[in-house]
């Protein structure tokens, strides 16, 4: 699995509104210079988030970015969606619409079981767990794996 820039950069704003808290607006240019994220690419994925219900805007003087509801009821994988779509797709398709013959028959459980795996893992972290720093037990296990940090 590839996570895009887009993807990255959703997370880290997300990050940092879940920082700011509940009522604080935070406008694009400070999110995007604390984050180190180009303004413009930023403006379209606060967009893509804001279609997505993840985030609100307001207007003005006072106006900014906030997110939508709690931070700890958004999870990682409903920001990545936002912005990217499904969380597994090969070329494109989700792995139930896809279908195998012959020798690569048994890819398509292997790619099910993948999406299954991400999905636990992203669906299973909040923004509000990132942001405190504590991952969930099983998450937190599979990141101490020192096999996880090797480059194979």
């Amino acid at each position: 699995m590839r996570i895009s820039a887009k993807a990255d950069y959703a997370v880290r704003a997300a990050l940092l509104l879940a920082t700011a808290g509940p009522t604080a607006h935070l406008k694009a240019e400070a999110i995007a210079e604390a984050q180190d994220i180009p303004h413009k690419f930023l403006e379209g994925i606060l967009n893509d988030m804001r279609r997505g219900g993840l985030v609100v805007s307001q207007r003005g003087v006072n106006g900014g970015y906030r997110l939508a509801r709690p931070a700890r009821d958004v999870s990682i994988a409903d920001v990545v969606r936002a912005v990217d779509g499904p969380l597994v797709s090969v070329r494109g398709v989700r792995p139930p619409e896809l279908s195998y013959s012959g020798p690569a028959e048994s890819l398509l459980p292997l790619w099910i079981a993948l999406r299954a795996n991400v999905r636990s893992i992203l669906e299973g972290v909040s923004l509000a767990d990132v942001a405190a720093g504590e991952l969930p037990p099983s998450v937190g296990a599979l990141a101490e794996d020192p096999a996880a940090w090797s480059n194979p």
